[in-house]
């Protein structure tokens, strides 16, 4: 099998899942959506945003990146699903060999990560008003968004063995990303310590990248936006080959002598 077939194959696999887990889906799509109308709407009457942007168009690009993050990242729990079933040792073992198989994984993620975050974007003209040409900015900047939270969800699911452990550990993962990230509110009058993590915080970036796509003020470049996007996505897929590597020879526990494995009796 070649890897171009074992992608694809992959692909078509795991957006049938996607779309057979409508509930999942709808619950991607409705904590973003809710802070934009409701939590968002409050929130008018009292924060005020350097620059004058009301508070719902200030937290759009936020919650963009919200409802990708959050579809992408927990895709990776089909992994961790295969993984405890067994379909996961027989697909690293395929010919295609690991990159294929997570190549196909975190298209798969990024395309349903993507779909959650265009949902959003179809209600950016309820809150702010800009040219075509910038929501369609705004798009492309979401794929590469999509992208970076679908291979950090894999490189989350490599070294667990249950959806339970994958669960609880995506909340302390995902929730610190999120509120250090400058989606919800801004970090420059954060606390030293909290705007130093913020600034390592590749979803920090992911902000500011949706942010310049739609024209609103951002506190880095957009080419370096973009830089650390990119690369947290390659860092993050070349981790996620390195742990789930079949053979272990990169990580995991050294293999006992063989003598050592064999049952005393014997």
């Amino acid at each position: 099998m070649s890897a171009r077939h074992a992608i694809a194959g992959i692909v078509a696999r795991d957006l049938a899942r996607a779309t057979r887990q409508t509930s999942r889906l709808l619950g991607g799509l409705a904590r973003p959506l809710l802070w934009l109308l409701l939590v968002g709407t409050g929130y008018n009457a009292i924060a005020r945003v350097e620059g004058g942007l009301p508070y719902q168009a200030y937290v759009l690009p936020g919650v963009v990146v919200m409802a990708a993050l959050f579809g992408g990242m927990l895709t990776g729990i089909s992994t961790v699903y295969d993984r405890e079933f067994g379909m996961l040792r027989l697909m690293l073992a395929s010919p295609a060999g690991a990159p294929a198989v997570l190549a196909g994984r975190a298209i798969a993620a990024t395309l349903v990560g993507a779909l959650q975050g265009a949902v959003v974007l179809l209600a950016a003209p309820l809150v702010l008003s800009a040219a075509p040409g910038r929501y369609l900015a705004a798009a492309g900047a979401l794929t590469l968004v999509a992208g970076m939270s679908a291979t950090l969800g894999l490189a989350v699911a490599a070294r667990l063995r249950s959806v339970e452990n994958f669960a609880g550990i995506i909340n302390v993962v995902l929730f610190p990303l999120l509120f250090l990230s400058g989606a919800l509110y801004p970090t420059a009058t954060m606390p030293p310590p909290l705007r130093a993590l913020a600034r390592a915080n590749p979803v920090s970036y992911a902000v500011d990248l949706v942010r310049h796509a739609l024209g609103q003020p951002a506190e880095v470049s957009a080419a370096l936006a973009a830089a650390v996007v990119l690369g947290a996505t390659g860092g993050a897929f070349v981790l996620a080959v390195l742990l789930f590597d079949p053979e272990q020879r990169f990580v995991g526990r050294a293999r006992r002598p063989i003598a050592a494995r064999q049952d005393p009796g014997d």
